[in-house]
């Protein structure tokens, strides 16, 4: 039988489920050169063609950055050339997940605007800041850590004491993907920035 507080709880972790599921997919960059990536809201604000995916290199001397966009293992690197009026420019930073919104100046694409590619999160669950992360796991708090990036990754690297529950995983088994005892926080992270 379930109290008035498990439920709470177990909403809680349903909650922290739909944001695993929607926002911590495995980043798959899209965009080509030829068939570049248009998203529904710059096509209505006429911002014109994206590039959405992770960024390589960032040259301040040739004022050009390189993302790669494709789906994993058919990655193409593009290049894009910014300026004094390209806007979020501070976003450009190397392995992380943006979009890079440009137009074609000389057969050039030029960066217009960098936004982060961010998850929102669903009410109920909140943010937890790295450095509140690196003490839990460094005083041994009871938690469940769950990387939720593909197993293959997780096998790379992961933090001290996370379990992999995949996205994949918790596609196919849903609710069995997590632990019985739903009373000890439940900390979710994937490869992006949130």
């Amino acid at each position: 039988m379930y109290r008035p507080a498990s439920l709470r709880k177990l909403a809680v972790v349903l909650l922290l489920l739909s944001f695993v599921m929607a926002g911590c997919a495995e980043q798959k960059p899209t965009g080509t050169a030829a068939s570049p990536a248009v998203s529904p809201a710059s096509a209505q604000k006429k911002e014109g063609p994206v590039y959405k995916g992770v960024i390589g290199d960032v040259s301040k001397k040739a004022k050009s950055i390189s993302i790669n966009v494709g789906p994993e293992g058919k990655t193409e690197s593009m290049l894009v050339l910014y300026d004094d009026k390209t806007a979020g420019i501070d976003f450009a930073k190397k392995g992380d997940s943006v979009t890079i919104a440009y137009e074609m100046r000389d057969q050039v694409a030029h960066a217009i605007s960098i936004k982060p590619n961010l998850a929102k999160l669903p009410d109920g669950v909140t943010e937890i800041k790295t450095v509140e992360l690196q003490g839990l796991v460094a005083k041994k708090a009871d938690m469940l850590l769950a990387d939720c990036r593909p197993e293959a990754r997780y096998a790379q690297s992961h933090l001290p004491g996370a379990v992999s529950i995949s996205v994949d995983k918790l596609a196919k088994e849903q609710a069995a993907a997590l632990p019985k005892e739903k009373d000890r926080l439940l900390v979710f992270y994937c490869g992006g920035p949130t």
